[in-house]
């Protein structure tokens, strides 16, 4: 099976069509049957087809996808809002498709979050580099995030044992290294990480006063 046949897809529309569209809600139709007619072409699995309003988080949230695609004109910025708060807790990557010949925003599109930002209306014929490039992107921007999260961690849970430590030399004259001996081995007897013991050794120690 194909990657693009994996990927699930949610099509994000600016607008709720009224009951007599007007010239811009049917070039708004076209333009979404354009993208949806490309995607399809191209092997995608287009799930959805949402309005972008205040509800989009809950449908986001209760269809999953993959992949959050974005048609829209000068009200991108707009639109783009509410993609944003409907991936704010749980990342997608966001492709963004505008007419908007105003780019001023791009930089902070891509800010917020949007993996890929074509200017130029929907290239149907080749919808499918941009969708990949987007998602490899996607990828590789969340594998740096959680790289920097687990240095992160790994240097706070150096603060914690390094404190620990201080606690034990200071309190029961313990060398630096008979002080990481004790806490190591008390981690390794209740079969728990040496940062956990390192803070409870602190908390008790702060309860004690």
């Amino acid at each position: 099976m194909s990657i693009a046949k994996d990927l699930r897809l949610v099509i994000v529309l600016p607008v709720h069509l009224s009951f007599e569209p007007d010239d811009d809600e049917a070039a708004e139709v076209e333009r979404s049957r354009i993208l949806r007619m490309a995607l399809l072409e191209a092997g995608y699995n287009v799930v959805a087809t949402l309005p972008g309003d205040h509800f989009l988080p809950d449908r986001i949230a209760q269809i999953q996808p993959d992949m959050i695609v974005v048609d829209a004109e000068s009200q991108g910025r707009d639109i783009l809002e509410h993609v944003v708060m409907a991936t704010r807790d749980e990342r997608r990557p966001i492709v963004l498709f505008s007419d908007d010949e105003d780019t001023s925003h791009v930089r902070r599109a891509i800010a917020a979050g949007v993996s890929a930002y074509v200017a130029s209306g929907v290239p149907s014929e080749r919808i499918k580099p941009v969708i990949d490039v987007a998602m490899a992107r996607f990828e590789q921007e969340e594998k740096l995030r959680r790289e920097l999260a687990d240095a992160k961690s790994q240097l706070e849970e150096r603060k914690v044992v390094d404190r620990a430590k201080g606690l034990l030399m200071s309190r029961q004259g313990l060398s630096e290294q008979e002080a990481y001996a004790r806490l190591r081995k008390a981690a390794m007897d209740k079969g728990i990480k040496l940062a956990e013991v390192a803070q409870r050794l602190i908390d008790a120690a702060d309860l004690l006063g």
